[in-house]
């Protein structure tokens, strides 16, 4: 199977998307188009998550990696939305013979976006599904005690729980900080994005798709600040309970 024609959806400029699609771009897979949200939501998510990752490195903006592409000759139509709705998403898209949607870091998409590509939408998560869904995935794995990990999966009309394709651990060392943490799953979202991309064009999808079951813990809202006085004290005094070392 060949590369799938696919959109790339985020909010503008969040660091979440940026590195997912450097991940992505870096094996070749080049989105039909990029649709980004440009929402005060938006800027306050992006600048929420530049926080909670400050002082580590950020992959370049989405308009830099445009620009390399260009430089090579590739041409990738960028649009903005005010909101990722499909009033505002379908008619840059409904004409176009998709395969996939990928998800870069958005809000929560339900309705006709979801139906629109042949093979489905895909997200990658920055928390272990089904255990953390929701918002905040890191501070709340450290405060209840939940192992750390990213997980791509298909997306349907609930909050992160669709089907899994790829999940995984970051393995957690004592003295990582909750920034490290952030940083840490971030990466390995795009990377999982990357290799179910990769799992697609070898078509390994049907063997891989598996059910999330059900979760032990509610659906995450953002962390309050006492939730993350409670984790940055549980990792200063290296009393989270799943470090590897």
């Amino acid at each position: 199977m060949g590369n799938p024609v696919f959109a790339y959806l985020l909010l503008k400029e969040h660091p979440y998307g940026r590195e997912m699609l450097r991940q992505i771009l870096s094996q070749g897979f080049i989105p039909a188009i990029i649709i980004s949200e440009d929402s005060a939501i938006g800027d306050e998510e992006r600048e929420k998550f530049l926080k909670r990752i400050e002082g580590l490195p950020v992959a370049p903006t989405i308009k830099e990696q445009l620009e390399q592409l260009e430089s090579k000759g590739i041409q990738v139509p960028h649009e903005t939305v005010p909101i990722h709705n499909s009033e505002n998403v379908m008619p840059l898209i409904e004409n176009m013979p998709l395969d996939l949607i990928v998800f870069g870091g958005t809000r929560i998409i339900r309705g006709e976006i979801l139906e629109h590509p042949k093979h489905g939408v895909i997200n990658s998560h920055p928390g272990l599904l089904p255990d953390c869904r929701g918002s905040a995935s890191p501070a709340w794995s450290v405060y209840h005690d939940i192992k750390i990990g990213s997980t791509t999966h298909f997306c349907d009309n609930g909050i992160d729980t669709g089907e899994i394709l790829l999940k995984r651990e970051v393995p957690v060392k004592r003295g990582m900080t909750y920034e490290i943490l952030c940083h840490e799953t971030l990466v390995l979202a795009g990377v999982l994005m990357k290799e179910a991309l990769m799992a697609y064009v070898e078509g390994k999808w049907s063997e891989m798709r598996q059910p999330q079951g059900e979760s032990p813990w509610p659906t995450f809202r953002n962390a309050p600040e006492e939730i993350l006085e409670t984790v940055y004290r549980k990792l200063s005094e290296q009393t989270y309970a799943h470090y590897v070392d």
